[in-house]
Protein backbone atom coordinates (compact mmCIF):
# COMPACT_ATOMS: atom_id res chain seq x y z
CA UNK A 1 0.00 0.00 0.00
CA UNK A 2 2.79 2.21 0.68
CA UNK A 3 4.50 1.57 -2.62
CA UNK A 4 1.24 2.23 -4.36
CA UNK A 5 1.15 5.63 -2.53
CA UNK A 6 4.44 6.60 -3.84
CA UNK A 7 3.46 6.75 -7.17
CA UNK A 8 1.49 9.75 -8.38
CA UNK A 9 -0.98 7.26 -10.27
CA UNK A 10 -1.21 5.31 -7.23
CA UNK A 11 -2.40 8.59 -4.95
CA UNK A 12 -4.98 9.28 -7.64
CA UNK A 13 -6.05 5.32 -7.56
CA UNK A 14 -6.58 5.62 -3.90
CA UNK A 15 -8.32 8.66 -3.66
CA UNK A 16 -10.75 7.86 -5.98
CA UNK A 17 -11.64 4.86 -4.28
CA UNK A 18 -11.80 6.08 -0.85
CA UNK A 19 -14.21 9.13 -3.33
CA UNK A 20 -16.27 6.01 -4.68
CA UNK A 21 -16.23 4.76 -0.76
CA UNK A 22 -17.68 7.84 0.55
CA UNK A 23 -20.31 8.13 -2.53
CA UNK A 24 -22.10 4.61 -1.51
CA UNK A 25 -22.17 6.02 2.42
CA UNK A 26 -24.13 8.93 1.08
CA UNK A 27 -26.64 7.53 -0.58
CA UNK A 28 -27.14 5.11 2.19
CA UNK A 29 -26.98 8.42 4.81
CA UNK A 30 -29.59 10.17 2.49
CA UNK A 31 -31.43 6.91 2.14
CA UNK A 32 -32.16 6.88 5.74
CA UNK A 33 -32.15 10.40 6.68
CA UNK A 34 -35.05 10.62 4.10
CA UNK A 35 -37.37 8.60 5.90
CA UNK A 36 -37.73 11.53 8.27
CA UNK A 37 -39.24 13.43 5.70
CA UNK A 38 -42.60 10.70 5.16
CA UNK A 39 -42.17 8.11 8.19
CA UNK A 40 -40.88 9.16 11.60
CA UNK A 41 -41.46 6.03 12.72
CA UNK A 42 -39.63 4.52 10.06
CA UNK A 43 -36.56 6.81 10.41
CA UNK A 44 -36.65 5.92 14.22
CA UNK A 45 -36.12 2.32 13.54
CA UNK A 46 -33.78 2.71 10.85
CA UNK A 47 -31.78 5.08 12.46
CA UNK A 48 -31.94 2.68 16.05
CA UNK A 49 -30.49 -0.13 13.69
CA UNK A 50 -28.02 1.80 12.67
CA UNK A 51 -26.64 2.94 15.53
CA UNK A 52 -27.03 -0.07 17.64
CA UNK A 53 -26.24 -2.92 15.34
CA UNK A 54 -22.47 -4.22 16.45
CA UNK A 55 -21.22 -4.60 12.89
CA UNK A 56 -22.33 -1.31 11.80
CA UNK A 57 -20.71 0.42 15.19
CA UNK A 58 -17.93 -1.67 15.52
CA UNK A 59 -16.74 -2.73 11.73
CA UNK A 60 -18.17 -0.26 9.46
CA UNK A 61 -17.82 2.99 11.36
CA UNK A 62 -14.32 2.62 12.01
CA UNK A 63 -13.84 1.66 8.40
CA UNK A 64 -15.86 5.22 7.55
CA UNK A 65 -14.17 7.24 9.79
CA UNK A 66 -10.63 6.14 8.26
CA UNK A 67 -11.79 6.46 4.77
CA UNK A 68 -12.91 10.57 5.50
CA UNK A 69 -9.67 11.16 7.05
CA UNK A 70 -8.16 9.52 4.49
CA UNK A 71 -9.90 11.02 1.70
CA UNK A 72 -8.94 14.52 2.97
CA UNK A 73 -5.60 13.86 4.06
CA UNK A 74 -5.04 12.28 -0.09
CA UNK A 75 -6.64 15.41 -1.22
CA UNK A 76 -4.23 18.00 0.40
CA UNK A 77 -1.01 15.42 -0.16
CA UNK A 78 -2.43 15.41 -4.12
CA UNK A 79 -3.07 19.33 -4.29
CA UNK A 80 0.69 19.88 -2.63
CA UNK A 81 2.05 17.57 -4.98
CA UNK A 82 0.24 19.32 -8.07
CA UNK A 83 1.26 22.75 -6.97
CA UNK A 84 5.01 21.76 -7.24
CA UNK A 85 4.97 19.74 -10.39
CA UNK A 86 3.64 22.56 -12.25
CA UNK A 87 6.80 24.63 -13.54
CA UNK A 88 4.34 26.92 -15.81
CA UNK A 89 1.64 28.79 -14.04
CA UNK A 90 -2.04 29.30 -14.62
CA UNK A 91 -1.13 32.95 -15.57
CA UNK A 92 1.27 31.69 -18.22
CA UNK A 93 -0.39 28.49 -19.73
CA UNK A 94 -4.40 29.72 -19.86
CA UNK A 95 -5.39 27.27 -17.01
CA UNK A 96 -8.80 28.48 -17.20
CA UNK A 97 -9.19 27.76 -20.50
CA UNK A 98 -7.94 24.08 -20.11
CA UNK A 99 -9.97 23.13 -16.89
CA UNK A 100 -13.03 24.06 -15.05
CA UNK A 101 -13.13 26.71 -12.10
CA UNK A 102 -14.29 23.85 -10.19
CA UNK A 103 -11.26 21.14 -11.27
CA UNK A 104 -8.48 23.88 -10.34
CA UNK A 105 -10.52 24.71 -6.52
CA UNK A 106 -11.26 21.80 -5.23
CA UNK A 107 -9.47 22.01 -2.69
CA UNK A 108 -11.40 25.38 -1.46
CA UNK A 109 -14.86 23.07 -1.44
CA UNK A 110 -13.12 20.14 0.47
CA UNK A 111 -11.97 22.41 3.18
CA UNK A 112 -15.61 23.71 3.25
CA UNK A 113 -17.05 20.41 3.27
CA UNK A 114 -14.12 19.13 5.63
CA UNK A 115 -15.60 22.28 8.15
CA UNK A 116 -19.39 21.08 7.42
CA UNK A 117 -18.71 17.85 8.36
CA UNK A 118 -16.77 18.93 11.47
CA UNK A 119 -19.86 21.06 12.61
CA UNK A 120 -22.30 17.52 11.44
CA UNK A 121 -19.87 15.81 13.61
CA UNK A 122 -20.52 18.12 16.82
CA UNK A 123 -24.23 17.90 15.95
CA UNK A 124 -25.18 14.24 15.83
CA UNK A 125 -22.24 11.86 16.08
CA UNK A 126 -20.52 13.32 19.43
CA UNK A 127 -23.50 13.48 21.47
CA UNK A 128 -24.72 10.21 20.00
CA UNK A 129 -21.61 8.88 21.23
CA UNK A 130 -21.58 10.43 24.83
CA UNK A 131 -25.68 9.19 24.82
CA UNK A 132 -24.51 5.50 24.19
CA UNK A 133 -20.86 5.18 25.77
CA UNK A 134 -20.29 7.83 28.25
CA UNK A 135 -24.08 7.92 29.50
CA UNK A 136 -24.66 4.22 29.17
CA UNK A 137 -27.67 4.42 27.47
CA UNK A 138 -28.22 2.08 24.43
CA UNK A 139 -31.88 2.02 24.50
CA UNK A 140 -32.17 4.97 21.79
CA UNK A 141 -35.60 6.06 23.84
CA UNK A 142 -36.22 9.56 25.86
CA UNK A 143 -39.80 9.41 28.04
CA UNK A 144 -40.46 6.02 27.01
CA UNK A 145 -40.18 7.43 23.26
CA UNK A 146 -37.48 7.20 20.31
CA UNK A 147 -35.39 10.18 20.56
CA UNK A 148 -34.03 10.12 17.23
CA UNK A 149 -37.02 12.34 15.35
CA UNK A 150 -37.27 14.56 18.26
CA UNK A 151 -33.08 15.07 17.99
CA UNK A 152 -33.56 15.79 13.97
CA UNK A 153 -35.79 17.89 14.19
CA UNK A 154 -34.24 20.14 17.29
CA UNK A 155 -30.85 20.63 15.09
CA UNK A 156 -32.82 22.35 12.20
CA UNK A 157 -34.78 24.82 14.63
CA UNK A 158 -31.66 27.53 14.20
CA UNK A 159 -32.04 29.38 10.88
CA UNK A 160 -28.33 29.95 10.98
CA UNK A 161 -27.95 26.05 11.39
CA UNK A 162 -29.98 25.42 8.55
CA UNK A 163 -28.37 28.27 5.90
CA UNK A 164 -25.27 26.42 6.96
CA UNK A 165 -26.44 22.90 6.13
CA UNK A 166 -27.64 24.34 2.77
CA UNK A 167 -24.45 25.99 2.12
CA UNK A 168 -22.33 22.74 2.89
CA UNK A 169 -24.42 20.65 0.31
CA UNK A 170 -24.26 23.42 -2.36
CA UNK A 171 -20.50 23.15 -1.98
CA UNK A 172 -20.90 19.00 -1.91
CA UNK A 173 -22.62 19.40 -4.85
CA UNK A 174 -20.21 21.25 -7.11
CA UNK A 175 -17.30 19.35 -5.20
CA UNK A 176 -19.48 15.96 -6.57
CA UNK A 177 -19.72 17.37 -10.54
CA UNK A 178 -15.80 17.31 -10.76
CA UNK A 179 -14.79 14.36 -8.42
CA UNK A 180 -17.45 12.21 -9.35
CA UNK A 181 -15.92 12.03 -12.99
CA UNK A 182 -12.69 12.53 -12.13
CA UNK A 183 -12.73 9.14 -9.52
CA UNK A 184 -14.13 7.11 -12.80
CA UNK A 185 -11.28 8.24 -14.85
CA UNK A 186 -9.08 7.33 -12.50
CA UNK A 187 -9.93 4.01 -11.74
CA UNK A 188 -10.21 3.67 -15.47
CA UNK A 189 -13.77 3.29 -16.30
CA UNK A 190 -13.63 5.31 -19.50
CA UNK A 191 -15.09 3.47 -21.93
CA UNK A 192 -18.56 3.10 -23.73
CA UNK A 193 -20.49 3.56 -20.53
CA UNK A 194 -18.67 6.93 -19.91
CA UNK A 195 -21.49 9.03 -21.45
CA UNK A 196 -24.23 6.93 -18.81
CA UNK A 197 -21.50 7.44 -16.16
CA UNK A 198 -21.57 10.77 -16.38
CA UNK A 199 -25.45 11.56 -16.70
CA UNK A 200 -25.88 9.21 -13.53
CA UNK A 201 -22.79 11.43 -11.90
CA UNK A 202 -24.70 14.75 -12.60
CA UNK A 203 -27.74 13.23 -11.38
CA UNK A 204 -26.16 12.30 -8.42
CA UNK A 205 -24.03 15.61 -7.30
CA UNK A 206 -26.58 17.55 -8.16
CA UNK A 207 -29.99 15.38 -7.27
CA UNK A 208 -28.27 14.00 -3.43
CA UNK A 209 -27.39 17.20 -2.03
CA UNK A 210 -30.68 18.97 -3.39
CA UNK A 211 -32.50 15.81 -1.24
CA UNK A 212 -30.55 16.39 1.71
CA UNK A 213 -31.45 20.50 1.71
CA UNK A 214 -35.00 19.15 1.38
CA UNK A 215 -34.82 17.09 4.47
CA UNK A 216 -32.99 20.35 6.13
CA UNK A 217 -35.35 22.63 5.16
CA UNK A 218 -38.41 20.08 5.90
CA UNK A 219 -37.26 20.50 9.57
CA UNK A 220 -37.35 23.48 10.14
CA UNK A 221 -40.54 25.16 8.36
CA UNK A 222 -42.13 21.74 9.76
CA UNK A 223 -41.00 21.73 14.25
CA UNK A 224 -43.28 21.49 16.24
Amino acid sequence: MSGLLKSSIGRKFAMALSALFLMVFLLQHFAINILSVFSPDAFNEASHFMGTFWAVQYLLQPVLIFGVIFHFAMGFVLEIKNNAARTVKYAKNNGAANSTWMSRNMIYSGLFILIFLIIHFIDFWIPEMNIKYVQGDLSGMHNGEFRYFHELQEKFVPIWRVALYCLGFVFLALHLLHGFNSAFQSVGANNKYTKGLKTFSKIYAIGLPLGFIIIALFHHFNHH
